[in-house]
């Protein structure tokens, strides 16, 4: 270990990354160098994610590894309740606080199950918001107990049906009426299914007050969704005509996700309960406010009103909304509603984080890896080494300006036939290694030249790693959504490089290239220098909230690995749930390569093969066994060992075996069967078990 690492420490790299702004209270760097997680919270028990990654890896899982933490789950859950029950006996309220989770956030069984189990009893547990029928027929099959599910998005006489079905299993389903058009379709389903059964209703205001953020067009005049007043009027009209308006109970808006700021809250809040006290002087009996979702990650730690970011607290959001629904009502003189949040984003975007594996690197300057100077060398070649000779505090813009002035020089060379490409090679490796001290030694300036400002974000290593962005973390492309991204381990080293980070895909887009920062975006991330045999691991974090749903199949990589990290009664990590990744043959299927398809199309060019002469009976088993073994493979790269079939093996074979149907094999299906274990792993491994 060097000098300037000597004086380094795990807090300056929890600073350096701005670990405690995010982290914080699940994540933080230790002594040893490695970074642990604490479900729990403050006081709870902690794991290394190293120790995580190892535990993985004797249940024969391989990164990426998607990990998740269910003890996030239910502490997220009690903290959004802890402030709720705050602020209500801060202002005397009385109405209850119901939170519900809107599963498109993240639907995953195991996800949704988690929230539900975390909620502990009836009366604490989570309702569940749907947005479609799919989504309804997976919520009943999840709920076990009578629950609160509301019901979103477009709505036609089979979604109606499906809540009405919902009903009469004993849930309390609230229909959210959000366009006018879905009063006579919700009319027609209770005329038909019988007034018994009807689900209750509710209605969505579409606000004139707009959030803030990315998507503050969520609400306002053009919003797609929701009634404005006139077409709330008509509505309640409408309600009492069809005789519905005793089954109205809930007032519904959404101002969008991410709200990055309180101030438009504090707006929509304000018109939104003067709403609420209006339908119920209409004859409403409104006794549910939902306010929707929309509160805010704090993707990069800043505490700001960016649009990765969120510049309030959870207690001040809820203070917020306890204040401004029970100013109104008390002002109508009207009994306060419960309150019911839809923050699906801010319960589950931290239970979910990523291990990458760095596979190798991309390096334009070579400071310190220069060939040394030889007599017979290039005029042009001389010259780039005196001028990065000279280089000093003093010297350090005219020098870089030199660098740029014989870069060019040098291309003009070369494109006239005046250098040849070895001597072209070695002057970029000289231009590189003089960008790369003129950086370093940027950094020592009390003042730094504009001309230098960001140099070394221009040449910035790239690390290439063992994921696809498109997959595990879609919003970064899509959206330039910033997730934090550090190493796991070697935090007691300084981080001596700078580079982005690009994944397995060939598209030029799968790259991570913004980085959290305490104030600004950053465009690279500080790593460490790679070594020989040393697996350098990366953590991608906040990844629970929408990405596994809108991930897509670029190149087809599929799901990877997941383990469900949890603690025993000894507080020992051991795994609740684990389940390997897609395979190739399953990936393949998804787009129309069903393994059926395959193998008979592998059979026949095999047996076309074996019929010519140009493969042996034998050789062609090996070739098929082969392929099947690729289809049951990970999509990732992989270290899991895949048995080789030796002809010799297969010497002994039975009488049958010279025919040409010898190469057909059990189908892939079964032989992928032997492969994978598509279902949970052992849930009990622990470290060291």
């Amino acid at each position: 270990m060097n000098q300037a690492s000597q004086k380094w420490t795990f807090e300056k790299s929890a600073d350096l990354y701005n670990l405690p702004g995010w982290g914080s209270p699940y994540f933080e760097a230790s002594e040893d160098g490695l970074l642990h997680v604490r479900p729990d919270g403050v006081g709870g028990p902690s794991v290394a994610l190293t120790d995580v990654v190892e535990m993985a890896r004797q249940l024969g899982m391989a990164l990426p590894l998607l990990i998740r933490f269910d003890g996030i789950l239910a502490h997220r859950l009690s903290c959004l309740r802890d402030a709720f029950c705050t602020a209500a006996s801060e202002h005397g309220y009385t109405g209850r606080y119901r939170p519900v989770y809107p599963i498109k956030v993240n639907q995953q069984r195991s996800v949704v199950e988690g929230l539900l189990s975390a909620g502990g009893g009836q009366e604490s547990r989570p309702g569940l918001e749907v947005g479609s029928k799919p989504e309804m027929l997976a919520v009943v099959a999840l709920l076990e107990q009578p629950s609160l599910i509301i019901c979103n998005g477009y709505k036609d006489e089979s979604y109606m049906e499906s809540a009405v079905l919902a009903t009469r299993l004993g849930h309390e389903v609230v229909v959210v009426i959000e366009k006018p058009s879905e009063v006579e379709t919700i009319s027609r389903v209770v005329e038909r299914e019988g007034r018994d059964v009807c689900p209750w209703l509710g209605v969505r205001s579409r606000l004139v007050a707009q959030g803030s953020g990315r998507w503050e067009s969520s609400a306002g005049d053009r919003a797609k969704f929701g009634l404005s007043a006139s077409q709330l009027v008509e509505c309640v009209d409408w309600l009492k005509n069809v005789e519905l308006i005793d089954r109205v109970r809930l007032l519904h808006f959404h101002l969008g996700s991410q709200l990055t700021a309180i101030r438009p809250w504090k707006a929509a809040l304000n018109e939104a309960s003067r709403v609420y006290v209006e339908l119920r002087a209409m004859g409403c009996p409104l006794n549910i406010l939902d306010v929707g979702g929309g509160l805010a990650v704090d993707y990069d730690g800043s505490r700001t009103n960016f649009s990765s970011s969120r510049n309030y607290t959870e207690q001040e959001y809820a203070n917020d909304v306890v204040f401004q629904i029970q100013s109104a009502c008390q002002s109508a003189n009207q009994p306060v509603p419960d309150i019911v949040t839809e923050a699906g984003r801010a319960l589950v975007a931290h239970h979910s984080m990523m291990v990458v594996e760095v596979t190798g690197s991309s390096r334009l300057s070579r400071d310190g890896l220069l060939e040394e100077a030889k007599s017979d060398e290039a005029d042009i070649v001389l010259s780039f080494r005196e001028n990065i000779a000279r280089l000093s505090v003093k010297t350090v813009l005219e020098v870089y300006h030199d660098a740029l002035s014989l870069r060019e020089e040098l291309l003009s060379r070369f494109k006239l036939g005046l250098v040849n490409l070895p001597t072209r090679a070695l002057c970029e490796n000289l231009f590189f290694a003089t960008c790369d001290r003129v950086a370093s030694l940027v950094k020592t300036l009390d003042s730094v030249p504009e001309e230098l400002e960001g140099l070394h974000r221009r040449i910035a290593d790239i690390y290439f790693c063992n994921f696809s962005v498109f997959q595990s973390v879609p919003d970064h492309w899509a959206i330039r959504q910033i997730f934090p991204v550090m190493p796991i381990h070697r935090l007691d080293e300084e981080p001596t490089e700078h580079a982005v980070l690009g994944d397995m895909t060939c598209d030029s887009d799968g790259r991570i290239d913004r980085f959290a920062d305490h104030r600004e975006v950053k465009e690279v991330l500080e790593v460490h220098r790679l070594r020989e045999g040393e697996r350098y691991m990366l953590g991608i974090f906040l990844i629970g909230a929408y990405q596994e749903t809108l991930g897509d199949l670029h190149n087809l990589f599929g799901d990877t690995d997941t383990v469900h990290v949890g603690f025993d009664a000894e507080g020992k990590p051991t795994f609740t749930h684990a389940v390997q990744g897609e395979p190739v043959g399953k990936v393949l299927d998804y787009v129309g390569y069903d393994e059926a398809w395959l193998t008979e199309r592998y059979d026949a060019a095999l047996a076309r093969l074996v019929e010519s002469g140009a493969l042996t009976e034998v050789d062609a088993v090996v070739i098929r066994r082969d392929l099947a073994h690729g289809l049951a493979d990970n999509t990732y790269l992989t270290e899991r060992s895949v048995r080789s079939v030796r002809a010799d093996d297969l010497a002994e074979d039975d009488e049958d075996s010279n025919e040409v149907a010898a190469v057909k094999v059990a189908p892939v299906t079964e032989s992928s069967k032997e492969l994978r274990d598509e279902g949970p792993l052992a849930s009990s491994a622990g470290v060291g078990d």
